[in-house]
């Protein structure tokens, strides 16, 4: 069974509290839940994480590395416009990569506009909502799926 994981970024888990204008009223763990139902349906395994430490999430996308897992998916929120350091570890990985958004960046203040990860990921898909989750999941079996 092909292994995907989640990786939710900082402040992601005040969703459903933290502006739901923007970002809707689920909450991470509905997120989750959704995503889990999905996998399940599409025969694949989805891990979720979330951290509001960078180190921890780099720590986490290392130990994707040494687990072979076979894709990852990832919505870091505002680290998206800042973080090397994880831009630095998701390039490590040897699997696709599948950068997500609630909301849609390019339509928010200008410094959400720019991605630092924007180079090194298959693709990125933004501005759909809770849908945004399960459209990342379905690229990323399709990227895995053409990569095999």
């Amino acid at each position: 069974m092909k292994k995907i994981l989640m990786l939710h970024g900082i402040n992601h888990n005040m969703f459903g509290k933290r502006d739901p204008e923007q970002y809707g009223t689920a909450t991470l763990d509905d997120i989750d839940q959704g995503l889990s139902s999905l996998a399940e349906e599409l025969g694949v395994e989805v891990e979720s994480f979330q951290s509001n430490s960078e180190g921890e999430t780099v720590d986490r996308i290392h130990m994707a590395y040494h687990d072979r897992n076979d894709a990852v998916i990832i919505n870091a929120g505002a680290w998206t416009h800042y973080s090397y350091g994880i831009r630095d570890a998701l390039a490590i990985l040897e699997v696709p990569v599948i950068e997500i958004h609630m909301s849609n960046i390019h339509a928010r203040e200008e410094f959400r506009h720019y991605s630092v990860f924007a180079e090194i990921v298959q693709g990125q898909i933004c501005g759909f909502g809770l849908d945004t989750y399960y459209l990342g999941l379905r690229a990323a079996l399709s990227s895995i799926e053409e990569n095999n």
